[in-house]
C-alpha cells in the first residue's frame, strides 16, 4: 500500500504495543531501501517528538546500512535544511507551520527531497494546518505516507468528520489481527501485553443545570465547551469525588496518573492532595521544561511511596509510565479518541514492562455526556475505513 495506488496508509495499532518501533523498522526499510533520501516524522508535543528521534537511532543502529543524519526540529530548534541531504528530519507540527510562515518555501524545500512522511496520532492529519504541512511534503510522484494510531477517527458520533480521515488516507488501514481473536485488545490483554483494565465511574453531582445555550454549545462542538468546563472545575462537590477517589486509590497503587479539567484545575487538586500529605506534582503545557522533566523522572522513579501526577492536555499522548497503574479522569470529554488516549497510558501489561491490573475512575456528572468502558474503543471506527 505504501509503494501502490494511493501510497497511503494508517498502521492502526492498540496503545502500549509498539506502534513506534514498529513504524521505525518500516523506515529502517525504506530508508535501506532509498539512498540518498529524507524521511520526515511528525508529531505533536516535545515528548512524542524525542521519543521518536531516540526510537529511531536505537533502530538504525541495528538495522541500518549506512551514516544518515537525524535532525531534530522542534521547540528552538533551526529548520536549516542545506547540509541535510539523507536521513530523518523529525518535526514538530508546530514547528512545521512556523517555519513555514516565517520561510514559505521551507516545505517546498523539505518535500522535495521527502519519499516517505510518517504522521504520529494519525487522527489529526486533516485539521486544516497540518493537512498543508501534509500536502506539501508528499507532493512527488514518488512520495509514501503513513500514519499511525490506536484511534483511527475523529470523533465518536460524527461519520461525516470520520470520513475526512479515512478519504485522506484513501480508506487504506492495516490492523492488528491475532488468529482466533476478533479483537486484538482482548488477545494482548490475555497474553500479558496489556494490563487488564478494571474501569469505573463515580458519579459527581455538581448541581450543574445546562441552559438551553449550553445544550446548543454542546451539540455544535465536537467536545465539551471550555466555559462549562470552567465551571465543573471550580465546582466543590465536583473536587470532593476527585480528591476521594485519589486517596482510596492511593491505598493500593504506587503510582496515579490525574487528568484535570484545566491547568488551574490541576494547581487545585495538587495543592488540595498535597496538603492532605500525598506526594502529588503537575505537569501542563505552562510547566518549565526543567519542572516538567523532573517530576515526569520522579513519577517513573522507583520509589515506593505513592505519588499522583496530575496533568491538562499533555500526557496523553507520547507518555511512558510503565509503573502507572491507575488513572483518574477528571475531565468530561465526548471524543473517544481523547478519552482512549487517557486511558492507554496506564495499560501496558507485564510483558510490556508494565502491571497485570490497572484501575481506571472516570468521575462524570449525569448531566454531561461521557464514556465508561471503552474496551470495544479500538474497533469503532470499522465502517468508515470500508472501501466504498
Amino acid at each position: 500500500m505504501l509503494y501502490s495506488g494511493e501510497r497511503r496508509v494508517v498502521l492502526h495499532l492498540p496503545t502500549g504495543v509498539g506502534k513506534t518501533r514498529t513504524a521505525m523498522n518500516i523506515i529502517c526499510d525504506h530508508l535501506r531501501r532509498h539512498e540518498p533520501t529524507a524521511v520526515v516524522w511528525l508529531a505533536r508535543g516535545r515528548e512524542l517528538l524525542e521519543q521518536a528521534a531516540v526510537e529511531f537511532e536505537q533502530a538504525w543502529n541495528s538495522l541500518g546500512n549506512r551514516e544518515v543524519a537525524v535532525a531534530r526540529m522542534w521547540g528552538d530548534a533551526p529548520t536549516d535544511l542545506d547540509a541535510f541531504e539523507d536521513g530523518i528530519v523529525v518535526l514538530g507540527l508546530d514547528k512545521a507551520s512556523a517555519a513555514a510562515n516565517a520561510d514559505p518555501t521551507f516545505l517546498d524545500q523539505l518535500g522535495l527531497r521527502t519519499t516517505l512522511t510518517t504522521f504520529d496520532e494519525a487522527h489529526q492529519a486533516v485539521a486544516p494546518t497540518y493537512r498543508r504541512v501534509v500536502d506539501a511534503l508528499t507532493l512527488r510522484s514518488d512520495s509514501s505516507l503513513l500514519g499511525l494510531t490506536a484511534t483511527p477517527g475523529r470523533t465518536w458520533a460524527t461519520i461525516a468528520e470520520d470520513e475526512k480521515l479515512s478519504d485522506f488516507f484513501a480508506r487504506q488501514k492495516v490492523m492488528l489481527e491475532i488468529d482466533g481473536h476478533d479483537n486484538p485488545v482482548t488477545a494482548l490483554i490475555e497474553q500479558g501485553y496489556l494490563a487488564r483494565p478494571e474501569f469505573r465511574t463515580v458519579a459527581a453531582d455538581s448541581g450543574t443545570l445546562l441552559s438551553s445555550r449550553d445544550q446548543q454549545a454542546l451539540a455544535s462542538s465536537f467536545d465539551i465547551p471550555e466555559a462549562l468546563m470552567a465551571r465543573l472545575a471550580n465546582n466543590v462537590q465536583w473536587n470532593l469525588q476527585v480528591v476521594r477517589t485519589v486517596l482510596d486509590l492511593s491505598k493500593h497503587h504506587r503510582r496515579i496518573l490525574l487528568f484535570a479539567a484545566s491547568v488551574e484545575h490541576s494547581r487545585l487538586l495538587v495543592a488540595i492532595l498535597s496538603v492532605l500529605g500525598l506526594d502529588t506534582d503537575q505537569v501542563t503545557a505552562e510547566s518549565p521544561a526543567r519542572h516538567r522533566d523532573r517530576a515526569i523522572a520522579r513519577f517513573k522513579g522507583p520509589g515506593s511511596r505513592p505519588m499522583v501526577l496530575s496533568n491538562y492536555g499533555v500526557l496523553t499522548t507520547g507518555f511512558d509510565a510503565p509503573a502507572a497503574s491507575a488513572t483518574v479522569i477528571a475531565r468530561p470529554t465526548r471524543s473517544l479518541v481523547l478519552y482512549s488516549q487517557m486511558v492507554g497510558r496506564v495499560i501496558r501489561g507485564p510483558k510490556a514492562g508494565g502491571t497485570p491490573n490497572c484501575d481506571i475512575v472516570t468521575v462524570i456528572d449525569p448531566e454531561l455526556p461521557g464514556f465508561g468502558d471503552v474496551a470495544e474503543a479500538f474497533t469503532n471506527w470499522e465502517d468508515v475505513w470500508k472501501a466504498r
